[in-house]
């Protein structure tokens, strides 16, 4: 393994606290008693603490130092004073550990007392301290001038969400974030749970992908032999709790999509699913907004919320647009009773590329999602969609080829769908035959399996019920202003990342020159690189045998050449 030179430095460290007697890895428990928050609310002079967190600044001033210590909670400031911390003759804590053998990033522990400095600021006088757990790694810790701009901030995207354990602690703002996603879980289970709802948990592993159009992960039971598939949606098994008899049941379900990956699309999300008997899609619409409103107040104090360029307010009621009529109002043509040829040469018309493998539903869905869905910035319901597109959904009361159904579009993206839900088992089942049928046409994303046990469970009686999804990683990203979806999840999927050689300090400093400089003497070289003659040696030797550096002959020079990307 290749490690750094300040990987070998705190290495170096590592064992020089062992020899000194000190596990930098202690078991005990450390009795912590406050919060750098707790202290700054509470702030006593005088008053004694028991904190533990990050090392992340010292200022060193001979005898004293000045740090900060940054725990889950925020930071505080520490004053550490030789003669205080180590009171007899013996000041190897203060000189030893502390200044030479702590690092940036390190946990310690400290107990202490509260003071306010000559400056006004809160600080902890520290009266001892104790290694808690050394790091091998020194953090990328970005660095402000004194004019406030900031310098190496660990912002690239690729490295952040691939190491969000080093985002959090660099980049404590974003914390933020993840905290009101959690507010926004604990509000909607509030509001269910005072309505009388009950939460409940349904199987991930499926033997057949059903309650959604979508391609699913497949994986292999090996004691049953026999295929399985992880779940794209939960439907259909909360519609069985619903035939046995729960009036109301929700469910915060991971699902899985073997789709493709953008910045509103995570193979891995977390939605919310609710169905209620004895409801219908209108009374699921009242619900919906009053849901909303309620979850903005609880996460943000506030209805409204900044989306990028656009501010939206999710104060009920909504505004309510039928399909028919938003497609009518962005293109000027009127879907009603039109053929599945007629749709696909309207598409065609449209610049929309369709294939021959599209349906009526599909060919709609892409009508809107390419012409209308753009334009809908604040909460809208968009209601009543041709039946062809909603295979488990009620017909319409007043119009048979279309559904009672709604989605929610907010800043142009759907967050939101729901149904008056299909409780004719005879025409569920033809639904699904024509979903088949679909399937074997090429429509990758229908549904080719008929899940007979639940055709079962519905000839058994279900009530009338309304049912809604709610994409809470899409929601998230409304509420706290995250165009982007991988910002809202602690662990988004990633590429498998790419293991290029593990370089040292100084070959990382040779390679720079090379890449500034298109072919450059070995003379010139070692002067730019300024290394002592053994780490110039073990350097290029390090950087030829990794590939990345070429030497030709041109007369009596020798030019070296960078070979990396």
């Amino acid at each position: 393994m290749q490690l750094s030179e300040q990987e070998i430095i705190r290495r170096d460290k590592l064992n020089a606290l062992r020899e000194l007697g000190i596990n930098p890895y202690p078991a005990d428990l450390f009795p912590v008693n406050q919060t750098s928050k707790q202290v700054k609310q509470n702030f006593e002079e005088g008053k004694k603490v028991i904190l533990a967190g990050r090392l992340m600044s010292v200022r060193d001033q001979g005898k004293a130092s000045f740090a900060e210590l940054q725990d889950s909670e925020g930071r505080i400031q520490l004053y550490f004073n030789r003669d205080m911390l180590c009171p007899g003759e013996d000041k190897t804590l203060y000189n030893q550990v502390f200044k030479k053998l702590t690092d940036l990033g390190d946990f310690i522990g400290i107990e202490g007392e509260l003071f306010m400095t000559k400056v006004g600021a809160m600080c902890v006088r520290v009266d001892d301290f104790k290694m808690l757990s050394k790091t091998l790694k020194p953090l990328p810790l970005p660095k402000t001038d004194e004019e406030g701009n900031v310098f190496d901030a660990f912002s690239d995207p690729e490295l952040r969400y691939r190491m969000r354990y080093v985002d959090l602690v660099v980049n404590p703002q974003v914390k933020e974030v993840f905290m009101k996603r959690t507010k926004l879980f604990n509000a909607m289970r509030t509001f269910f749970n005072e309505a009388g709802y009950m939460e409940v948990e349904t199987p991930v592993l499926q033997s057949i992908p059903g309650g959604a159009a979508a391609r699913p992960f497949i994986t292999h039971h090996n004691s049953l032999d026999i295929p399985l598939y992880m779940r794209i949606a939960n439907e259909l098994y909360l519609k069985r709790l619903i035939v046995g008899g729960f009036d109301g049941v929700y469910e915060f379900s991971k699902n899985f999509r073997n789709e493709g990956m953008d910045r509103t699309h995570n193979p891995e999300f977390t939605a919310m699913e609710i169905y209620v008997a004895y409801k219908d899609y209108n009374w699921m619409m009242n619900m919906t907004e009053n849901l909303l409103e309620y979850c903005a107040l609880q996460v943000n104090g506030t209805t409204e919320a900044t989306f990028g360029e656009h501010k939206v307010n999710f104060k009920a009621p909504y505004a309510r647009v039928t399909m028919t009529d938003a497609i009518k109002k962005f293109t000027g043509f009127d879907i009603t009773g039109k053929s599945e040829d007629e749709l696909r040469e309207a598409a065609k018309s449209m610049g929309i590329e369709v294939n021959d493998t599209m349906g009526k539903g599909k060919l709609i869905d892409e009508i809107f999602g390419e012409k209308c869905e753009g334009s809908f910035i604040q909460p809208t319901f968009i209601t009543d969609y041709p039946k062809e597109m909603s295979p488990l959904c009620k017909s319409h009361r007043d119009n048979p080829e279309l559904t009672e159904r709604f989605e929610l579009m907010v800043c142009g993206k759907e967050i939101a769908n729901a149904y008056s839900e299909l409780n004719d088992p005879i025409d569920q089942r033809e639904r699904f035959e024509a979903q088949m049928a679909l399937a074997e046409k090429g429509d990758d994303e229908a549904n080719g399996i008929i899940d007979e046990d639940f055709l079962r469970a519905l000839e058994y009686g279900m009530p009338p019920t309304s049912g809604l999804g709610i994409g809470m990683d899409r929601l998230i990203m409304f509420l706290t202003n995250n165009p982007s979806i991988q910002e809202v999840l602690f662990f988004p999927q990633m590429r498998p990342e790419k293991k290029g050689p593990e370089l040292t300090e100084d070959e990382k400093h040779i390679i720079e020159i090379l890449k500034a400089n298109e072919g450059i003497s070995i003379g010139d070289l070692k002067i730019k690189a300024d290394l002592s003659g053994k780490k110039w040696d073990a350097a290029s030797k390090g950087i030829s045998k990794h590939g990345l550096m070429k030497i030709t002959v041109d007369g009596e020079n020798k030019i070296a050449e960078y070979l990396g990307k």
